[in-house]
């Protein structure tokens, strides 16, 4: 006997796929390439602290959250428009209204109020994360904002000072917790390193405390981002971070450079009336004045231990 010809149903054509092993391969592949990729920034910095990085997270579980919502949201009302849109040569009549549809109603009624409350939870986690102060830090420093420029002064007695063009940088040891204290000489200032995902009022007759964890050597601009004054826009700073060695070589090659050289330590403005104390710290050398003084910025002094 001879079999049955090759296009009966019992001996499918050549060349013929069944459906659901091309899913599965698609599927198979889909998740492929998913476990390659990584979720969008969505215009955020992904942060150069650890403190940052939780930051960071929680922006992606906000906005991918937003994005699944709204995108919910978006679909339902286009289905609703084109379902039941009005059609050529259709009644006039009022369409079936459905409504007391207990469990659609406790869905989506309840289901709003858990996203709510879940985002409030991961909030409060990240938050208490970066603004939880160590009783031992690292290092200690001491930031002061005035008009217009910044003060960093490090638990030895090493003073870095700079204003406007003159933009002082602190530097602060990698992967190590460095603990600030923010003060104001004047008026209210704002601390904000864009990629520390992190801002805090500088407030005069206040001290605010923070820590951060810099990941990776590198330097992270600053600037203040309260409306201050006239030279507000110039009111910038650097963050240079260095390995736990090299930060103490620093610190210490500075200290001895600065008790040497007291006039190398960048002056504060003449004019400037207030601090915490009541009166401003008086320093060796030329008093400044109250435009680019400071010309003796230390904030890049021991430059060679970095190889510059």
């Amino acid at each position: 006997m001879t079999g049955p010809p090759s296009d009966t149903p019992e001996s499918p054509a050549p060349g013929r796929k069944n459906p659901r092993r091309r899913a599965a391969v698609a599927v198979a592949l889909g998740a492929l390439l998913l476990t390659g990729c990584q979720l969008p920034t969505f215009g955020a910095y992904k942060g150069a602290t650890t403190q940052a990085r939780s930051t960071f997270h929680l922006w992606q579980g906000f906005f991918i959250t937003g994005l699944i919502v709204g995108g919910f949201t978006l679909l339902l009302i286009t289905w609703a428009i084109f379902r039941y849109r009005r059609r050529k040569g259709g009644s006039d009549e009022m369409p079936v209204q459905t409504q007391y549809h207990t469990l659609t109603e406790i869905t989506y009624t309840v289901l709003p109020i858990l996203i709510v409350f879940g985002l409030f939870a991961a909030t409060v986690l990240v938050e208490n994360k970066v603004t939880a102060v160590e009783p031992n830090p690292y290092t200690k420093i001491h930031v002061y904002a005035f008009q217009w420029g910044w003060e960093f002064e490090y638990s030895n007695g090493v003073k870095i000072i700079g204003q406007t063009t003159d933009a002082p940088t602190m530097v602060v040891p990698t992967g190590e917790t460095v603990q600030i204290r923010l003060d104001s000489y004047d008026v209210l200032h704002g601390f904000y390193v864009p990629e520390f995902n992190f801002s805090r009022y500088a407030s005069p007759g206040y001290s605010t405390y923070f820590d951060f964890n810099v990941l990776h050597d590198g330097v992270y601009r600053g600037q203040c981002t309260q409306l201050c004054g006239l030279y507000h826009s110039l009111m910038f700073f650097n963050v240079r971070s260095v390995s736990p060695s090299a930060y103490t070589t620093w610190l210490r090659v500075t200290d001895a450079y600065q008790r040497s050289h007291p006039s190398s330590i960048g002056q504060l403005p003449a004019d400037l009336h207030a601090n915490q104390n009541g009166s401003v710290p008086s320093y060796s050398g030329n008093t400044g004045n109250s435009g680019n003084s400071g010309s003796g910025n230390t904030g890049n002094s021991g430059g060679a231990l970095y190889g510059d």
